[in-house]
């Protein structure tokens, strides 16, 4: 996986888990071919965690 994504495209949506203030946001974009970066919402200009697509298809699963 591509390690310098640029992220200046990524379509970031908040989680729906998160508790609507700003304490604790999850956003995670879905718009990046074969990758899903997450971040904090508190600081998007701040590192993304980049994880494999199939990844974060399993996490998701796995917290279903």
């Amino acid at each position: 996986m591509k390690a310098n994504l640029d992220l200046s495209v990524a379509n970031w949506r908040k989680s729906s888990y998160s508790n609507g203030g700003d304490a604790t946001c999850v956003e995670f974009a879905d718009n990046i071919p074969g990758a899903v970066p997450v971040r904090d919402s508190k600081s998007p200009h701040g590192p993304a965690l980049l994880l494999p697509a199939q990844t974060w298809k399993t996490f998701i699963a796995t917290l279903k």
